[in-house]
């Protein structure tokens, strides 16, 4: 039996069918929004009665044909996820993560493949709402469905799921989910948008999610299965009561004195063994559920501490950030780097210059295009003092390095006033608490320290919640263990007169605007505080750029002439980047970039191109070079690559027997462009000697 359901969101219908795909599945949906379509399914394995976290893997998938493309590469197939692939994996894994039962331990596996693009509407919104429906219609526990939409705001207007050009025209982007009542989740970016349009846009959102909810309860109702009963744990009193005597006050004694992360970290892993120990004989299968309970024990003092008294683990209170240091220019041979710490988490951060061919290209869904600003975010296991493979980025890195590539990227010069690659990476040498935000810090400072001309400096913070009932704290600049055991970790990034990106994740069922409200309050004081203290180390960009970073010039030419500066097959252009050691790339509209470490020699080149692209002038002087000697002249190369007669009587005032006389294979000579006839140039030096000498750059040299 096949169920469908649809409803207007933005300017498309959004439909979901169920009962046709996929029917071993769990669950399964085809969602659409235009012509945009995307299968997802849902899947419950075994019980994982061994372990302490959630097994849920959510796995979305971009297949070429659904754009009618096919891969490149030499296998012709698709391989590995995109960053693209894995950031729209995130957009749907972390809004559901929360809405599943705390004891439900199955493998689950969320899998949602596009089998058809537009062009228009993108995919991940669209798999994100059929996870939800695939779970909402499956047997596989799930509390309550999501909606999951982007907004942009265009000329003051806000539009639920624009199109990619409406994006381009926009100064916020957001994708945000949420449930009937509150919102789960926020990513996006803006152009300094103050809290309350971010406010206003989250509230048009969530007016959109709550209809898209009620249509997955309706299509519930008409076919959804009967949910699987998940057993609720439960302790053994007495063991409970046990481990409370042995650790409770000791517990309370850790968590009450200010520590730091090794040391208390090392104080519970003491505690804990010491529990284990005592009570070992008594409880040998036991283990186990010792330190859940302690972990429990842990997380409720700290919370009620937070909550009653307004302290936290380091002795701050709720709205303090911790201290910061800053070093710049630290690495001598990088294009800038600084180094940003701040309370036990620090980020080496560097700059690096690149030239045109170091542009990135993105293929995918899209159309190919090319990103000449770069964020990559490293995270050593050192980092938390621990061992680790280092076999590739995963997906946590991807997503905190989009972050804040996106806080950053607004303040980049644009390429026609600054027109390098840039590339900044953050490397994270400790971290407790928002190593992302330290990463916009550090990279802010480190394009300031290498001269980069950024419209202003951007400032990240990251903030928590503490929820009880109907107390809560809202927590500035959170730490390891408060983002652990608290509610929420919620990151702002901006200048001093706005938001440029943010980031919400909630481990609750939502929360309300009036909580949001506060958190920004809170958020943009800590920025403030933070931007203060980074104007302070530097309060603008250095005049110039590292000696070490390379001489970037660009100049322009008729895109028409594009192909007489390649010459066939790359002669002309390979010729002149052999010649003056510099690298050459060309745009379509004819803007050409040339790159080299020596100044001298990338100026030359420039000049060499421009005039290589002039028009001869008739009447006009050139500073020419003798390329051949002839009994009747010289073969003249007056202009690059432009070569005319200068004949024997044009040589002199005076009666010339041989051109010897006067001339030699590879002399320069001054001489006048006298006429233009079937594409031939006739050249006089006679005419030429009462002239004024040519400006320096009309001097042709270099490619021969």
């Amino acid at each position: 039996m096949v169920y469908y359901k649809e409803i207007e969101i933005g300017n498309n219908k959004l439909s979901v069918e169920t009962g046709k795909m996929a029917k071993q599945a769990n669950g399964s949906v085809m969602v659409r929004y235009g012509d945009t379509m995307v299968l997802v399914t849902a899947v419950a394995g075994a019980l994982r009665a061994d372990v302490d976290f959630f097994p849920l893997q959510v796995e979305y998938r971009e297949k070429y044909f659904a754009a009618g493309k096919i891969p490149g590469g030499f296998f012709k197939r698709e391989g590995k996820p995109t960053d693209k692939e894995i950031l729209s994996s995130r957009l749907i894994d972390r809004p559901i993560r929360p809405l599943f039962p705390s004891q439900y331990k199955n493998d689950t596996q969320i899998v949602a493949t596009v089998y058809s693009y537009d062009n228009e509407n993108d995919a991940d919104v669209v798999a994100a709402v059929g996870a939800s429906a695939a779970l909402m219609v499956s047997d596989i526990p799930f509390l309550e469905p999501i909606g999951e939409v982007r907004v942009a705001r265009v000329e003051g207007k806000y539009i639920i799921n624009p199109t990619h050009s409406e994006i381009e025209a926009s100064d916020m982007e957001l994708v945000v989910a949420g449930t009937e009542s509150s919102i789960m989740m926020v990513e996006g970016e803006a152009k300094e948008i103050s809290e309350q349009d971010f406010l206003e846009a989250l509230r048009h959102a969530h007016n959109a999610i709550i209809e898209i909810v009620k249509m997955q309860k309706e299509l519930r109702e008409l076919c959804g299965k009967a949910k699987m009963e998940v057993a609720e744990k439960v302790m053994d009193e007495n063991l409970v009561k046990d481990v409370n005597e042995l650790a409770y006050a000791k517990l309370s004694d850790i968590v009450g004195s200010v520590l730091a992360k090794e040391e208390r970290s090392n104080k519970n892993s003491a505690l804990t063994e010491e529990v284990l120990t005592a009570l070992a004989e008594k409880y040998p299968e036991g283990e186990k559920d010792i330190k859940e309970i302690i972990h429990d024990l842990e997380k409720d003092l700290m919370r009620r501490q937070i909550l009653e008294k307004g302290i936290r683990l380091d002795g701050r209170d709720t709205k303090t950030v911790r201290p910061i240091s800053i070093e710049l220019g630290l690495l001598p041979r990088t294009h800038g780097s600084s180094l940003f710490t701040r309370g036990e988490t620090q980020s080496l951060t560097t700059l690096t210059l690149g030239v045109k061919g170091d542009e990135q290209i993105i293929d995918g869904l899209k159309t190919e295009y090319k990103k000449r600003f770069l964020l990559h975010y490293n995270f050593p296991p050192f980092s938390v003092g621990e061992t680790g493979k280092m076999t590739g980025v995963g997906r946590r890195e991807v997503g905190h390095g989009n972050l804040a590539e996106r806080a950053l990227k607004y303040v980049a010069p644009e390429e026609e006033k600054f027109p390098y690659i840039i590339r900044i990476n953050s490397d994270i040498l400790e971290s407790n608490g928002s190593s992302s935000m330290a990463t916009v810090c550090a990279g802010s400072l480190a394009m300031m320290d290498g001269g980069v001309p950024t419209k202003c400096a951007i400032a990240g913070i990251a903030m928590g919640l503490v929820k009880e009932g109907e107390q809560y704290a809202i927590l500035t600049d959170i730490l390891g263990n408060e983002d652990h055991l608290g509610d929420m970790d919620f990151k702002v990034a901006g200048s001093d007169k706005g938001i440029t990106a943010i980031q919400m994740d909630l481990k609750i069922q939502g929360i309300s605007f009036e909580m949001m409200e506060v958190a920004l309050k809170q958020a943009k004081d800590g920025r403030m505080h933070i931007l203060s203290i980074m104007n302070e180390a530097i309060s603008k960009s250095r005049e110039s750029i590292s000696t070490y970073a390379p001489t970037l010039l660009t100049t322009k030419i008729r895109p028409e002439k594009i192909g007489a500066l390649i010459g066939p097959g790359g002669k002309n252009v390979q010729a002149i980047q052999k010649e003056f050691s510099v690298e050459i790339g060309i745009d379509e509209d004819g803007t050409v970039h040339i790159s080299a470490q020596d100044k001298n020699n990338a100026r030359r080149a420039k000049e060499y191109i421009k005039l290589s692209m002039t028009e001869p002038e008739v009447d006009k002087v050139y500073m020419g070079k003798v390329i051949k000697i002839a009994e009747f002249g010289a073969f003249v190369e007056f202009l690059p690559n432009v070569q005319g007669l200068l004949h024997i009587s044009q040589l002199d005032t005076k009666r010339i027997e041989k051109v010897e006389e006067i001339l030699k294979e590879g002399d320069k000579v001054k001489v006048k462009l006298l006429k233009i006839e079937n594409g031939k140039f006739s050249l006089s030096r006679k005419a030429a000697l009462n002239e004024k000498d040519p400006e320096e750059n009309n001097e042709v040299e270099g490619a021969e």
